[in-house]
């Protein structure tokens, strides 16, 4: 899904991707913890524009992301956003392998004011914290995986009712009060917490 996104990209003026993190090839635990992309179906893009040269593998790793969203989270940047933004996001949702993309309220907002009368896709494009530099792919279990259960598909309007999106702007959401949370050392994980599944990948050729 990635690949076809990226060869369709300059066609919307957007250069290429750049890829944050990505589930692992079978899914699975991650290092730096990201449960959401555990289950193997989950991929960042970045909401950076793609450089004109190919980068060293120092400045991959120490690259900066490009924060879409104005300070006071109520709606997008407009010194940053561009149409090309809504493009490379529309192209993904339309895409048919992809179930969901998460992205935040403000760019959820900003789609809606300017997606015109094609619609259907933004009902894909649910809004969730954080999310301001890059925007969130997960795409349906693959055929040849009875394993995996995808999430059913999304059913009802495009999703920019002043119901469903006005809540995300509200000072209590957008201001939360800090509350105290007790850190646990969590206690590792070991393969039988895990499906019977991954044992077969753990012990494939």
């Amino acid at each position: 899904m990635l690949e076809r996104l990226a060869k369709q990209a300059p066609q919307l003026g957007w250069r290429g991707l750049l890829v944050g993190d990505m589930s692992q090839p079978r899914g699975g635990p991650m290092r730096g913890g990201h449960f959401s992309h555990q289950v193997g179906l989950d991929a960042d893009i970045w909401l950076t524009p793609m450089p004109d040269r190919k980068l060293t593998r120092e400045e991959r790793e120490e690259m900066k992301s490009t924060v879409v969203v104005a300070q006071d989270g109520k709606d997008v940047d407009p010194n940053v956003w561009t149409p090309a933004h809504a493009a490379i996001i529309k192209a993904a949702a339309q895409d048919p392998q992809v179930s969901r993309i998460f992205a935040n309220p403000a760019i959820k907002k900003a789609l809606c004011r300017e997606a015109g009368r094609d619609r259907a896709w933004l009902r894909k494009v649910r809004p969730w914290y954080g999310h301001d530099y890059h925007f969130h792919v997960r795409i349906f279990c693959p055929t040849d995986s009875p394993g995996c259960i995808s999430e059913p598909p999304l059913v009802g309007d495009d999703g920019c009712s002043g119901m469903v999106l006005d809540h995300w702007f509200t000072d209590a959401v957008l201001h939360p009060k800090q509350t105290p949370i007790e850190l646990r050392e969590r206690p590792p994980l070991r393969m039988t917490d895990l499906p019977a599944v991954c044992r077969q990948v753990l012990l494939a050729p």
